[in-house]
């Protein structure tokens, strides 16, 4: 049985959401366990208020939740499970990746040639 297109639709929310670096860095830093917003301000050469924006994109989406302490935001990862797609995408990414150093160090050496 294949998806239905509001399934298709909901995953392409999701998808959209983590075509970010700084969200994907963000799902990075939280990898170990919850941290406070605190700890990753000084990680991002971004003010604070870009910054939440970002982790309320993800947090719309459900990766990340958050919890309050007094006037500290901490926040984990709600759906560990999406750094197994990191673990994929750099799998897929790995190739090519291969590919374009080998390129460049070509080029570098012909350049280098008399």
């Amino acid at each position: 049985m294949g998806m239905n297109d509001e399934m298709f639709k909901a995953q392409a929310r999701v998808l959209n959401a983590l075509a970010n670096p700084v969200r994907l860095r963000i799902i990075e830093e939280l990898r170990d366990g919850e941290r406070c917003l605190c700890e990753l301000q000084p990680l991002f050469p971004l003010n604070k208020s870009t910054l939440s924006r970002h982790v309320a994109a993800l947090t719309r989406i459900g990766i990340v939740g958050s919890r309050r302490a007094g006037v500290r935001a901490y926040l984990r990862l709600c759906t560990p499970c999406i750094l197994e797609m990191f673990a994929c995408v750099t799998r897929v990414i790995r190739p090519a990746v291969r590919r374009r150093r080998k390129a460049t160090r070509h080029a570098a050496a012909k350049r280098s040639r008399p």
